[in-house]
């Protein structure tokens, strides 16, 4: 069994565990910045992943960054992206990817019941989360997150860092920016601009 470390350990990180699971990985250890009390999975806590010991120990493994918050997500990358160190992607078995989709080679996450369909791209660092369904032609930027149940309709494009809420659908050739925050339930029909939060359905940019 393929040994991976985790970087991050809360509710994402137990997402991750059972997606690493299922495909045959084993998780022993975590870095966080502190040893959590509640720790389900019985693994055992490595420290921060600042130091130059743990830098040193995840040098020599494969690892995950667990780690839901997209700009969180890309700082604990980036570091490590510095020294030529990558996360392996994280894919559940049960996730239905075309073979003509083109899959970054570190760090996404693509959950349980997930639908990704023909021509379509998912760049490094992005979280497909469970059941979600991102249609043909579309881009899921590098550190975007793609809630559980949301829907990309075809041709949609989401920009880096961007987070599309729970049960969010976004209509067919539409185009979110970089750093863009989706409600849960939004039903998007029109472009959103860098930088806005979109809420409601229809939707509409929040305090405008």
């Amino acid at each position: 069994m393929h040994n991976i470390a985790l970087i991050g350990y809360s509710g994402h990180a137990f997402v991750a565990i059972g997606i690493l699971s299922a495909s045959g990985k084993k998780v022993t250890g975590y870095c966080d910045t502190a040893e959590k009390a509640f720790n389900p999975f019985r693994i055992s806590f490595l420290g921060s992943e600042t130091t130059e010991e743990n830098k040193a120990l995840i040098s020599k493994t494969d690892f995950f960054i667990s780690i839901g918050d997209n700009g969180i997500r890309k700082k604990v990358y980036d570091q490590f992206a510095c020294v030529q160190r990558y996360p392996v992607n994280a894919v559940h078995p049960t996730a239905i990817i075309d073979g003509s989709v083109v899959m970054g080679m570190h760090g996404i996450m693509v959950g349980a019941g997930v639908c990704i369909n023909p021509l379509a791209e998912v760049r490094d660092g992005a979280i497909c989360n469970t059941g979600c369904i991102v249609e043909h032609e579309c881009v899921v930027g590098r550190f975007a997150h793609i809630g559980p149940g949301a829907v990309l309709c075809g041709n949609v494009t989401v920009g880096d860092g961007s987070y599309i809420g729970a049960g969010a659908v976004v209509r067919q050739g539409v185009k979110i920016g970089n750093q863009v925050m989706i409600g849960a339930g939004a039903v998007v029909l029109k472009d959103v601009a860098d930088g806005e939060t979109v809420v409601g359905n229809p939707s509409r940019i929040l305090n405008r």
